[in-house]
């Protein structure tokens, strides 16, 4: 998939949605202030870079891919930075930011808990990391078989995976909560959405969330 044709999928109305869901999760349990530093660990497009530099936040997108966040550059603000990298070997001082923040990036990533462990150090207060669930509807329309779409070759977790890879590292009230349950986004699915506890661990993204210790 090229950069157009993943970024154009969130101006689709499920794509919007899903993406709106999943930025409100992260933002809730960040709980970041105008002016707080973040940093988006695989950002792609930008995309949820771009929502967190529009609500007041210094915000750093890194990616590996360079033809990617040339497509993020040419569609951000001109106050976000863009680093090409690794998010094994983060190129950032410890506690360099005040949040880090990644959404179904890692789980493309061989040797998530190395890149775990990274996202951990560069974070001075807190972190927000989302990874697709096994456990879910999601994973049942676009996981299996490999995966397609946007998701072929991602790997998927169950919540006992996902507290795992955060096993030994320096972090306290690590919380897992989930979005996007019913990911047809029909009118009834999203509002059934606003009625689901997200401590129910059954909704496509998993999003691991807690505090630097």
């Amino acid at each position: 998939m090229n950069p157009a044709d993943y970024d154009a999928w969130y101006a689709t109305p499920r794509g919007r949605w899903v993406g709106d869901t999943e930025y409100a999760l992260a933002k809730r349990l960040l709980a970041p202030r105008a002016g707080d530093s973040l940093l988006d660990v695989g950002c792609g497009t930008g995309w949820f870079t771009r929502r967190a530099a529009a609500d007041g936040l210094i915000a750093t997108g890194l990616d590996p891919d360079s033809a990617w966040l040339d497509y993020a550059r040419a569609r951000s603000p001109g106050d976000v930075n863009w680093v090409e990298g690794d998010a094994r070997t983060l190129p950032f001082a410890d506690a360099g930011f005040d949040h880090v923040l990644s959404i179904a990036a890692l789980c493309f990533v061989d040797g998530e808990r190395q890149a775990v462990a990274e996202a951990v150090r560069v974070a001075r207060r807190r972190f927000a990391i989302g990874w697709l669930n096994r456990n879910s509807l999601l994973y049942r329309q676009k996981g299996r078989g490999g995966g397609s779409g946007a998701y072929r070759g991602a790997r998927w977790h169950g919540a006992d995976e996902v507290r795992a890879l955060f096993s030994g590292l320096p972090v306290r009230k690590l919380t897992l909560r989930a979005a996007i349950y019913l990911p047809a986004a029909t009118r009834w699915a999203r509002a059934l959405e606003q009625t689901i506890p997200g401590a129910l661990p059954w909704g496509g993204m998993l999003l691991a969330a807690g505090e630097k210790a």
